[in-house]
């Protein structure tokens, strides 16, 4: 049987190694395992500070006697049998060893507590179905009911059984997501489940699938599990007419060139994943998803973008007239159209948006204004604005030709 108390020690580190073995002795009539993907990632020689541990007991008590016994803060939520310890950048998730059962398809499951088996075995994939005992006798054995090991040996995602995808149809975005990132490959039988059964997606929440989408825009490369997702017949289960191509993947990369972090917004991603889908899908794919805040913010500002744009391709177009077209959209869905649009001189114009237009202002404030005679009000503004569109056509350079302007605007 493996052992993998060496591996634990060359990716975990001195000081987190030395805490979990702590924590194994200290769990005492509580048997306690390292779960999921920690186990996955050590055997992939992957090292994390987020852990979770499987508690064959009462979660919530154990975290905390731990917190008290190592001097951890420590957060319980007793109703769902799980708690959370933290002590300096290190995090161990616990949760009660339980057994799931569902109801219908892509309905929440039905948990009852249960065994480390029971635990595994309601897991996604095989790769993530392992343990590893933390008890000082057993300590860094795995335990590994479903061959998970051999799996990540071949380089293979395989579901448990042939209902996974049925019980929980968010798993398929999951494997997808798994294969990419990990440059794995779908397990020939797992893959015709998967394709057979992406229509149940249908029965599962607008939040369930946007937290999914989520967490794929937060990989490295999600243009891969997009463009895979199209291949495999997935992609318009959330809405007909998304598309995972090279046009999608060009525009990704591009976004992560022109992005000081190193991951762009997840937003830019999200605009330009809806810049293609005519009006009627791109609405049905917000209300479908249920995207709010920003996002939806921001998939509504995509459809007046797109139609904004073809006044901004008008030859002769004034520095004034981009701005008054421009201003009123979100910066971020500006970069998705700099990156979307096929136009030279509309990309030539947006860039001049973003990197010079947006911030030309005025020499003279309102103070000034009204110190040459304009009482405040409505007429104020309108020679702010004025003025505004004057240094942005070149009509005025210096704080004494916004003045003489303003005299003339005055007297006339």
């Amino acid at each position: 049987m493996a052992n993998l108390a060496a591996d634990m020690e060359a990716y975990q580190g001195g000081r987190i190694l030395a805490l979990i073995r702590d924590v194994g002795a200290a769990a005492q009539g509580d048997s306690l395992y390292l779960v999921g993907g920690v186990v996955r990632d050590l055997l992939l020689g992957r090292s994390t500070l987020d852990l979770d541990l499987a508690v064959e007991g009462n979660a919530p008590s154990l975290a905390r006697r731990l917190g008290r016994l190592f001097d951890g803060k420590v957060v319980t939520h007793p109703r769902f049998g799980t708690a959370t310890f933290k002590q300096g950048p290190v995090s161990l998730d616990f949760v009660t060893a339980r057994s799931e059962t569902y109801a219908k398809p892509g309905a929440l499951p039905t948990v009852s507590p249960g065994t480390i088996q029971d635990d595994l075995a309601r897991r996604d994939f095989t790769i993530n179905a392992m343990a590893i005992h933390l008890a000082p006798e057993r300590f860094g054995e795995l335990l590994d009911p479903h061959r998970g090991k051999p799996d990540i040996d071949q380089g293979l995602i395989r579901v448990l059984h042939r209902e996974s995808f049925k019980d929980d149809p968010t798993r398929i975005w999951r494997a997808i997501r798994y294969e990419q990132r990990l440059h794995f490959t779908l397990e020939r039988r797992t893959e015709d489940l998967l394709r057979s059964d992406a229509p149940m997606m249908e029965c599962v929440s607008g939040d369930r699938l946007r937290h999914e989408l989520e967490r794929i825009l937060q990989e490295e490369r999600p243009e891969k599990v997009l463009c895979r997702a199209e291949v495999l017949g997935v992609l318009d289960q959330l809405v007909p007419g998304l598309e995972g191509d090279g046009w999608l993947a060009g525009r990704f990369d591009e976004a992560r060139q022109a992005s000081p972090d190193a991951r762009p917004a997840m937003a830019l991603y999200l605009a330009l994943l809806a810049w293609r889908l005519e009006e009627e899908k791109l609405r049905q794919f917000a209300e479908r998803l249920k995207f709010g805040g920003e996002a939806a913010k921001v998939l509504k500002d995509v459809l007046r973008l797109r139609q904004d744009l073809r006044r901004l391709g008008a030859p002769g177009l004034q520095p004034s007239a981009t701005c008054g077209l421009l201003d009123p959209h979100y910066t971020l869905v500006i970069m998705a159209g700099v990156l979307a649009t096929d136009s030279p001189l509309v990309r030539q114009r947006l860039e001049a948006y973003l990197a010079d237009l947006r911030f030309v202002s005025p020499s003279l404030d309102g103070n000034d204004l009204r110190a040459m005679g304009v009482p405040a009000g409505r007429k104020l503004g309108s020679l702010l604005r004025a003025l505004k569109d004057a240094r942005l056509d070149g009509k005025v350079a210096t704080r004494e030709e916004e003045k003489t302007l303003v005299r003339q605007w005055i007297g006339e």
